[in-house]
């Protein structure tokens, strides 16, 4: 196996044995699942920079250096082609992301494969290896060598070329790998992992490419403490269309924690209709379940046939949250039951609610802690639970999943307190356990004779 690092700088000869350059970069055509060199970039007298054809010039090529099949006078020179990515340029101490994963590295190194007088990418070596390898091969048999005597292995991390995406480029127009999974096929919660884990510039050049239905999805799944900040780097317009395409409980969530004349300002450029939701559940209290509940939920008069209902159901937008239960108001707006999806179609279409919904309803007020609401809800299980106001009117409902969220911020407000109180001692285990690897390391070098680095 041959890595890029290896490569680099390695002297270029022509068929007469004369030195013509020295490597300065790879060129891998993009559409197939483990790409071939097709151009070698090299810097001629003067770093004069040339591109020229793999597969007709080049000769062989190994460790030393790489052999041209054609004197040097017969060289033609080539261009980068739309489909093709610099190895060295595009890829080498960028950072990627890991689409098997999910998440964003940087490439210390490139793994290549020989075949005859082809030469493939296999994939990007994400690891300490690469860094070594980089700074000198010698110092990477060095601290493997010394892991062993610790029974430790030092692994390599390959990703494959099929696995990564690229992020410090524009390839919008090339053709990745045959079985290359984009950032626009992950799964929302995917891809809101990858963002987080970006700095400002490149999370915009991905989001870029996502729709906007797909780049609402993402947001809605970060973390709260990064939603705010992302939706306050985008311009005005775009950042009210993607909340206006949220569901309003995750909208509010996040204009609640933007600057004023931000939150103005986007709640003015939002839709009517979606405005007016936001503004409302803004004004209830944060952490309370007027704070918690989406406005999004299906109701009926007691009235309404089974027939009518299922209208109702099918004539939902196609972006509307699941639907869980129908509920069931009085003549006065008042919730008075609740029924099932599986009851709404096992009775007849012509039933009316009040005769088959279930009137023992569970509901709070909107000024219920999201604590006691997470709780009623995992003591019940139920899937969602109504909120009414003073009246009895239902006013929204907080779902499973939002009682979840409640939970997992309560337990990552734990373990952040529980992992203070073991910095300390980590800390200390890993200053005495290097102290210790660098002695080791020293004998093995004095062992080796290696005094200094050179070439």
């Amino acid at each position: 196996m041959l890595y890029l690092s290896q490569m680099l700088g390695k002297p270029v000869v022509d068929a007469s044995g004369e030195k013509i350059g020295t490597v300065a970069d790879l060129a891998i055509s993009t559409g197939e699942v483990f790409p071939r060199i097709t151009s070698l970039a090299f810097q001629g007298p003067g770093k004069v920079p040339f591109m020229i054809s793999w597969r007709k010039y080049v000769a062989q090529f190994d460790d030393d250096g790489i052999a041209l099949a054609v004197p040097a006078q017969d060289i033609r020179f080539s261009y980068l082609q739309p489909d093709e990515v610099l190895l060295a340029r595009d890829l080498l101490n960028h950072q990627i992301v890991d689409t098997q994963g999910m998440k964003v590295v940087r490439v210390n190194d490139l793994k290549l494969s020989q075949s005859g007088c082809q030469l493939r990418l296999l994939g990007a070596e994400v690891g300490a290896r690469g860094i070594l390898r980089g700074l000198h091969p010698l110092l990477e048999r060095v601290v493997v060598g010394g892991a062993k005597l610790f029974r430790k292995r030092v692994e390599e991390q390959i990703i494959p070329w099929n696995y990564m995406d690229l992020l410090d480029r524009d390839l919008s127009e090339v053709q990745l790998s045959v079985t290359h999974r984009r950032l626009d096929e992950l799964h929302p919660a995917d891809v809101a992992d990858i963002l987080e884990r970006l700095d400002p510039q490149q999370r915009a050049s991905v989001f870029e490419h996502l729709d906007e239905a797909r780049a609402s999805e993402a947001i809605s799944e970060m973390d709260d403490d990064k939603q705010a900040e992302f939706i306050d780097d985008l311009d005005d317009v775009r950042a009210a269309r993607l909340i206006g395409n949220m569901d309003p409980d995750d909208a509010a969530d996040i204009v609640r924690d933007l600057p004023y004349e931000k939150a103005e300002t986007l709640l003015r450029l939002m839709g009517v209709e979606d405005a007016a939701e936001v503004r409302q559940l803004l004004g209830y209290k944060d952490g309370t379940a007027g704070g918690m509940m989406t406005t999004q939920f299906v109701s009926v008069p007691a009235t309404t046939t089974v027939r009518e209902a299922t209208e109702v159901l099918r004539e939902l937008d196609d972006d509307h949250p699941t639907v869980h239960y129908v509920y069931v108001a009085d003549d006065y707006g008042k919730l008075i039951g609740v029924l099932s999806l599986r009851t709404l179609v096992l009775n007849d279409d012509d039933k009316v609610m009040r005769d088959i919904m279930y009137d023992d309803v569970l509901s709070v007020t909107p000024e219920v802690t999201e604590e006691e609401v997470a709780a009623d809800i995992f003591k019940y299980d139920l899937p969602a639970m109504p909120v009414v106001d003073e009246a009895g009117a239902m006013i929204g409902i907080v779902t499973v999943d939002d009682a979840w969220d409640v939970i997992e911020e309560d337990v990552s407000g734990d373990r952040k307190r529980g992992g203070a109180l073991k910095a300390a001692g980590i800390v200390l285990v890993s200053l005495l356990g290097l102290g210790l690897y660098t002695l080791v390391l020293l004998q093995v070098v004095a062992q080796t004779g290696f005094t200094g680095f050179s070439g």
